[in-house]
């Protein structure tokens, strides 16, 4: 069931996630294409574009954890004996799990402000705690995902680069 969790998250991040950055690019070609034929661009172009790479980031975060394509720190990799591997990846994964889930608090908590005072986007005219809601479940997705690679480090997905050097050496 775990897994089967894991895909239908992935799966629904990527899809946002290429939506997302069609419509940056949609939006942005179609800014600049009207912008060289007739003197004159799209005013909210800019608007929308940043809306959709908030998506396409913050999704994206998601994609990249799915993958093991996010950045980490490798310089510690050999400090510790390789026997406390299987502990110290659970450890790692429940404190990204909690950062994860501390984080989309704190988000959440902005955006209630947000809406709360009722805070408007210039341009477009429209509200903006709804794309700011992106942040906090962007966060909380992510903190899910984590959660069952804490208890489930079988799921984690393995690091391509590390397995290409692991494969080197033997």
């Amino acid at each position: 069931m775990a897994e089967k969790i894991l895909n239908k998250l992935t799966q629904f991040e990527k899809w946002i996630t290429f939506a997302a950055f069609m419509i940056l690019v949609t939006v942005m070609f179609a800014d600049v294409a009207l912008r060289e034929l007739t003197g004159a661009g799209l005013h909210w172009s800019r608007q929308i574009g940043v809306y959709a790479n908030l998506f396409v980031v913050m999704f994206g975060l998601g994609v990249a954890s799915s993958e093991a394509a996010h950045l980490r720190p490798k310089f510690a990799d050999n400090w510790l004996p390789k026997t406390w591997e299987p502990f110290l990846e659970r450890c790692q994964e429940g404190l990204m799990f909690v950062f994860c889930l501390l984080f989309s608090i704190v988000a959440a908590q902005v955006v209630i402000e947000t809406f709360d005072d009722n805070v408007q986007s210039i341009v477009l005219r429209i509200a903006i705690w709804p794309f700011q809601a992106i942040i906090p479940l962007a966060f909380f997705l992510t903190s899910i995902r984590h959660l069952i690679y804490t208890f489930y480090p079988s799921l984690r997905p393995i690091n391509n680069a590390t397995e290409e050097l692991v494969s080197e050496e033997v």
